[in-house]
């Protein structure tokens, strides 16, 4: 009996043993498969893993190139006219610089303002910058503007001389319809104007930089694609302090002057006259007026007049054609103050050290030029420059802004 109880528990202890050897053995089988299983899964994720970074990276790497080939398009779109438009400009300029003959800067036959505020500085911009000695320099304008060359150009032809005002004011108007009034290339008529004042100071031949050179620079400043830099290199702002040689009325000790016309800033109508008559009124009411009408027609613009005012002063029988702008330079260099429409002479009278009020009924076409005129004046320490919405005549005592007393 113990033999055969023995056998069985061996029996046992074997199959027991084999039982938990087989056990262990599916457990073990199980998980290297599970850990297989999970392996290949885990490679299957890696590799779809890999394949959507790479293409992520891919496409991220293609948007960068589109941006960046995209930047440099609109980059070179933007500065390659830029500089193709100042290479050609000085190629240009250092041709009229060149040698040791006479140079003519015009014929100047655009606005008033163009030519105070840009033109001049330009010019004197171009002079310095290719050493040009003004007793070279021959200045080319209208209205007896000599003074405001004088830094420039040694000689000064008045156009006035070579044609008479009517034919002056259709060939010019011509002009204008022909192309525009900003002098974008020379025209027919300024080629006539510069033969005939080539002959008439006695030359054959001259050097030429024509305001087309400046318009071309200055454009897109005015049209708002370029910033005030592209003004500040090509110009230089500077007092004009020498007086012009002109007779005048007899001017009151002081006074203020006025010039009121019609234009995109002040256009003509009912509800602006009554305005700027109120404005020219107060002013009369506390100081005598010298009023700058020409009743001369050699522009599109048209004075605004007032002759019905107590205390006003005129200058009748004073400005011709070839004196006009002279004599009005120099009644706003001997005033206290300068009041007027934003625009031409306005620009001018800071220069001459003359406070001034600029008048506008509408800004949309002034913005560059008030940007440009604040920081010429800054530069050169200019009298004070106040631009005014006439609409504020509703709402203070202009009486207070004309006031001639500079302490205030």
């Amino acid at each position: 009996m113990s033999i055969s109880l023995a056998a069985q528990n061996l029996a046992r202890v074997v199959w027991n043993r084999t039982a938990k050897l087989y056990r262990r053995g599916r457990q073990w089988t199980r998980r290297r498969g599970k850990d297989l299983r999970e392996t290949r899964k885990h490679a299957r994720a890696q590799v779809k893993w890999s394949g959507e970074r790479g293409r992520d990276t891919a496409q991220h790497a293609y948007a960068g190139v589109v941006r960046t080939t995209r930047y440099w398009d609109r980059l070179r779109q933007r500065a390659w006219p830029v500089v193709a438009r100042d290479v050609a400009v000085r190629r240009v300029l250092r041709a009229a610089a060149h040698g040791s003959g006479p140079v003519i800067v015009g014929p100047w036959l655009s606005e008033v303002g163009y030519e105070v505020l840009y033109w001049v500085p330009f010019l004197r911009w171009f002079t310095r910058q290719y050493d040009v000695d003004p007793e070279r320099v021959i200045a080319l304008s209208r209205g007896g503007v000599s003074a405001w060359y004088r830094d420039i150009a040694s000689r000064y032809v008045e156009q006035f001389d070579l044609f008479t005002p009517r034919e002056f004011a259709e060939r010019n108007e011509a002009r204008r319809g022909e192309a525009d009034q900003k002098q974008l290339g020379i025209s027919n008529f300024d080629h006539e104007i510069l033969a005939r004042a080539r002959a008439r100071i006695g030359i054959d031949a001259a050097n030429l930089c024509h305001p087309s050179v400046m318009f071309q620079l200055l454009r897109q400043f005015w049209l708002g694609n370029d910033a005030l830099q592209s003004v500040l290199e090509y110009t230089e702002y500077e007092p004009i302090a020498e007086a012009a040689p002109v007779d005048l009325p007899k001017l009151p000790d002081r006074f203020v002057a006025i010039k009121f016309y019609t234009g995109r800033a002040l256009m003509d109508t009912p509800a602006n006259r009554e305005q700027v008559r109120r404005l020219v009124e107060r002013i009369g009411r506390r100081h005598p007026i010298v009023t700058l009408n020409t009743n001369l027609s050699l522009d599109e613009h048209a004075d605004y007049v007032f002759r019905d005012i107590p205390g006003l002063v005129t200058l009748d029988g004073w400005l011709t054609p070839q004196n006009n702008l002279a004599v009005q330079t120099e009644v706003i260099r001997r005033a206290a103050r300068f009041v007027g429409t934003c625009g031409s002479l306005a620009w001018l009278a800071p220069m001459l050290g003359t406070d001034t009020l600029a008048v506008y009924a509408d800004d949309h076409f002034l913005t560059p030029h008030l940007y440009a005129a604040r920081h010429g004046y800054n530069s050169m320490q200019a009298a004070r420059f106040t631009p005014m919405d006439l609409s504020v005549l509703d709402h203070i005592d202009v009486t207070e802004l004309a006031s001639v007393d500079r302490s205030s």
